[in-house]
């Protein structure tokens, strides 16, 4: 009960901070004091909680020449008072089938989602798992015997803990922690794309985009008819989903009557590139088979569903869909894109593998012509491009919607609209995370890296305006 009550009076410092501001504003914008205190409007979570709840007065004249001490102390306290009504408080995303049981995993098991309700947050996030593909029976047979987890409910854990942007801790997650949080395993194997069920004849269902609609049904009755953001999310294969299936969500929110809802998207690693391969092989699996040849194979195989406009501008060749620069253009809702300069899915796709013997000149060359992605993970707190972190990206990406709703165009104070990182060789930004070789797993400084990379440091220093011997401290001390 202590702690409850810690959490309660943490939450409503919070309320009063704003209001303190907002109050204070108020006075200063009409010029002078108000001797009688204003009565205060009930914070809107109260609102809609119950329409009766009491106001209350609220009196900041003895600290409204000093009112940013004011609220920063009351922070500080709301912010010593949460790690205690934090403590023995369930953090996890609990496991929910499908009602719908006809919809299901690769093998024919329930599909389903991991779900932690937040109380009183109109704010949902709805994350999609990553995790490749297959595109053929043999494919999806060898796929089933190293990969189960990603195509069989069978071994699902009851309970999930979330990290990144998943996690309900505010230090970790500082503007989406106290979101509805939604997990949904990739169990499809089709980039949930897929509308085909387990037949005796391919022995597998394909059918995450029908997942993805299930999902927000059932969670329609768990309060997602109450929400006002809805941000659906997903990492790799998932982040490809995301920009197959957002448009998808709006229109079933729409046609079921709650077009309250404001849908957005957060595709993370998952532009991937139709490049042709920087060496040509047979296409066998899908580490070997280029991206154009793996998707047509895979479209046909899972009857995937893609965005109308998208099928429409590519009819005919809808697996041009699946790709990022040629599928944004059609999509109606606003999508947040994180795109890394190198990922290892894209690599591996293209026949680059950094194992083994350093990469030759002519690989490096056209790794340099990519633009290419990494999952996020629990160090995206930590990376930042030109001083913005991810997380405050996301943060002045989601504040422009309130404001361009006021008709305020005008940019948000620190929040820059487009960022490219200026660094010129790999993994040159300090924040970015351990580098570990992909063959025996071991950390990797940054000077290892780029001579695994086949840089010659002799070349880079001269493009850098420096002495060799320079660089190589600065390389090897992770400068």
């Amino acid at each position: 009960m202590r702690r409850a009550n810690a959490l309660r009076w943490a939450l409503l410092l919070l309320m009063l901070l704003q209001v303190a501001r907002l109050q204070v504003q108020g006075r200063k914008f009409r010029g002078g004091r108000n001797p009688q205190p204003r009565r205060a409007q009930p914070s809107p979570v109260y609102r809609d909680r119950a329409e009766t709840t009491e106001s209350f007065s609220l009196d900041f004249t003895a600290v409204e020449d000093n009112i940013e001490d004011f609220m920063s102390q009351v922070k500080n306290l709301a912010q010593s008072l949460y790690p205690c009504s934090a403590q023995n408080l369930d953090y996890d995303m609990k496991l929910h089938f499908l009602e719908n049981t006809s919809v299901t995993c690769n093998d024919g098991t329930p599909a389903g989602y991991y779900l932690k309700e937040s109380k009183g947050s109109k704010r949902w996030l709805l994350f999609l798992e990553g995790g490749w593909y297959c595109f053929s029976k043999a494919n999806c047979d060898t796929r089933y015997e190293t990969m189960r987890r990603l195509m069989s409910s069978t071994t699902w854990p009851p309970s999930k803990t979330g990290t990144g942007i998943m996690s309900p801790m505010p230090e970790e997650n500082p503007h989406w922690w106290n979101a509805n949080m939604v997990f949904l395993p990739y169990c499809s194997s089709d980039v949930w794309s897929g509308a085909s069920p387990k037949t005796e004849q391919g022995g597998y269902a394909f059918m995450g985009s029908l997942i993805i609609k299930e999902v927000v049904k059932d969670l329609l009755t768990k309060g997602l008819d109450n929400a006002k953001v809805l941000l659906l999310a997903g990492s790799s294969a998932g982040g490809t989903g995301v920009l197959l299936n957002v448009d998808q969500v709006a229109e079933q929110l729409e046609e079921l009557g709650h077009v309250g809802i404001q849908v957005r998207g957060l595709s993370d690693s998952g532009w991937f590139l139709d490049n042709k391969q920087y060496r040509c092989t047979d296409c066998l699996d899908t580490t070997s088979c280029a991206p154009t040849e793996a998707i047509k194979r895979g479209i046909k195989y899972w009857n995937s569903v893609v965005p109308e406009r998208c099928r429409e501008t590519h009819e005919g060749e809808e697996w041009n869909c699946f790709f990022g620069y040629r599928v944004y253009p059609t999509i109606k809702s606003p999508v947040f894109v994180v795109q890394w300069l190198f990922d290892e899915a894209q690599l591996t796709v293209d026949n680059i593998h950094l194992t083994g013997q350093p990469v030759q000149e002519s690989q490096w060359r056209y790794i340099q012509n990519l633009a290419l992605f990494d999952p996020w993970a629990n160090y995206w707190m930590d990376i930042q491009v030109k001083g913005t972190s991810l997380p405050r990206a996301l943060h002045c990406w989601d504040r422009s919607f309130h404001d361009n709703s006021k008709n305020n165009k005008t940019l948000l104070r620190g929040c820059p609209v487009h960022l490219i990182d200026s660094c010129p060789w790999p993994h040159c930004n300090p924040t970015c995370p351990t580098i570990r070789d992909q063959f025996t797993g071991q950390e990797m400084s940054v000077l290892q890296f780029l001579l695994h990379m086949g840089f010659d440091v002799q070349k880079m220093a001269e493009q850098q305006g420096m002495d060799p011997s320079k660089l190589l401290g600065m390389l090897s001390s992770g400068s």
